[in-house]
């Protein structure tokens, strides 16, 4: 497992890779992200699930969507991006309209309330991120920053390998 650009040995990379799933889970599911999701997502009924959030962000960032087009955005099964609409929508939050180069096409956009609830909720995530990364030395950020994002390239690969047919693509 180590190699010449990677000197750690096997038992290293099992000992750091067993912190950093640790990490991961306290970041999805530690006490302190309930308390944080509440504070972002509100609470009780009129609270938002992070994924209806992850849907919102997306339908304010395109004047409107075909729901196929959504889901992929997601990264979810169209079953779970239409779920996801239902609540916005009865929740006044997001708009079905027919689509003005298909009258047979239903598109789904932010509604004004959505706009704003989407607005507030940024702003929140804003402070809480740049309060949490004040904790870091200014080149701390930089290199944070960068490992994030090599990890999310890390885990998209991983995960593109883990889907069907994947096999056999890569054999060609």
């Amino acid at each position: 497992m180590a190699t010449a650009t990677d000197p750690l040995s096997e038992q290293d990379t099992l000992v750091l890779a067993g912190r950093i799933g640790w990490a991961w889970k306290e970041l999805r599911r530690g006490a302190a992200m309930g308390i944080l999701r509440d504070h972002l997502f509100g609470q009780g009924e009129d609270a938002l699930e992070p994924g209806q959030f992850d849907t919102l962000d997306l339908l304010v960032r395109q004047e409107a969507w075909r729901m196929s087009d959504l889901a992929d955005a997601l990264r979810v099964d169209p079953s779970t991006a239409t779920r996801a609409v239902q609540r916005l929508l009865k929740e006044g939050l997001a708009e079905r309209r027919s689509s003005v180069d298909d009258g047979r096409v239903v598109m789904v956009t932010a509604s004004p309330a959505g706009r704003l609830r989407h607005a507030a909720i940024e702003e929140r995530r804003k402070d809480v991120m740049i309060t949490m990364v004040t904790e870091f030395e200014s080149g701390e950020r930089r290199q944070l920053a960068d490992l994030m994002e090599r990890l999310v390239a890390a885990l998209d690969h991983y995960a593109a390998d883990l889907e069907p047919g994947a096999e056999a693509e890569a054999e060609r």
